[in-house]
């Protein structure tokens, strides 16, 4: 914009990157490459706005990142919550492989979304 010779006030710009970004996100989605059938997924805590989040993120065997979300807590339900998300999205394939840490919300969210056949059952948690 300076370049163009237009003073804008940068509250302005995050103004416009909250209304347009859902609208950009839901027209760029559908051109993303397809993902690989790998996936290592992780969570760490983060401070947003003085409160302590959990950022729940899914990375393939390339390191693209295909997905994150935050949540006020790190349990099972968010954890279900993530994969929901993660998997409804159209440039996800087939999961074969999921890497996961030591966080006890990982198994249970597993076995949950193999018993609603959200996932195969022959989907492999490392």
């Amino acid at each position: 914009m300076a370049e163009r010779g237009v003073q804008v006030d940068h509250s302005t710009i995050n103004r416009w990157v909250l209304k347009f970004a859902p609208e950009l996100d839901k027209r760029i989605r559908p051109f993303l490459n397809p993902t690989h059938d790998s996936w290592r997924v992780d969570e760490t805590d983060i401070e947003v706005k003085g409160e302590w989040k959990s950022l729940y993120q899914a990375v393939d065997s390339e390191g693209n990142t295909l997905d994150f979300m935050l949540s006020a807590k790190r349990d099972g339900k968010a954890a279900v919550r993530f994969f929901h998300k993660v998997l409804g999205t159209k440039h996800t394939q087939t999961l074969r492989v999921m890497t996961v840490d030591k966080n006890a919300a990982y198994p249970v969210a597993v076995k949950a979304l193999k018993q609603n056949q959200t996932l195969k059952a022959e989907t492999e948690r490392r």
